[in-house]
């Protein structure tokens, strides 16, 4: 049976593996914010960045999509991950920082293909309705970085759930400090 520091160190590496494998679970992770009509909004995101020394997860984001003002009212949001394969949830709990414009958009813009680069080039904002999906006007390359955002969400509390027949196992990670609070749970 695995302790609490290495269930916690096996989530880093699946975070981590997340960031690099595309076939990995944890590569898209549900982000949930709280909507400016106080309801909770979730979506998919690509798990573009994490350290697990600083417990920081980076995403990329339009930064005129609707979750950008909600982060701007409320930056606390919720990240569940599903791993099928291993039959393990990972909710994560933290506060999102959001840079758009600066240096560190400028180093997660320079690492990002042209397909993802692309998605930035809409001329409207996202959730715009429109006549035609086909016929969306573009941006170019500079107007399309104006449009580009990176989410940093610090990891401030982990709860860690193992499904399995010879029984589940459910442990709970808060960082108060350094140093996380740890305990096993009742599943």
């Amino acid at each position: 049976m695995q302790s609490l520091d290495e269930v916690l160190a096996d989530v880093f590496r699946r975070l981590s593996r997340g960031v690099a494998d595309r076939r990995s679970a944890f590569r898209s992770p549900a982000l949930a914010t709280v909507g400016p009509d106080g309801r909770p909004q979730v979506r998919t995101v690509v798990l573009r960045g994490f350290d697990g020394a600083a417990r920081l997860m980076t995403v990329h984001s339009d930064l005129r999509a609707a979750k950008i003002a909600a982060l701007c009212a409320d930056s606390n949001v919720a990240l569940h991950v599903w791993d099928n394969g291993a039959q393990i949830q990972v909710r994560i709990a933290g506060t999102a920082t959001i840079s758009a414009g600066d240096e560190l958009a400028r180093a997660e813009w320079a690492r990002l293909h042209a397909g993802s680069r692309a998605a930035y080039r809409s001329q409207p904002p996202p959730a715009t309705p429109v006549e035609d999906p086909g016929a969306i006007p573009r941006v170019d390359e500079d107007a399309a970085f104006a449009h580009f955002a990176v989410l940093r969400v610090r990891v401030e509390h982990l709860d860690w759930l193992h499904l399995a027949r010879e029984g589940q196992r459910r442990a709970n990670f808060t960082w108060r400090s350094d140093v996380p609070e740890q305990r096993w749970l009742t599943p």
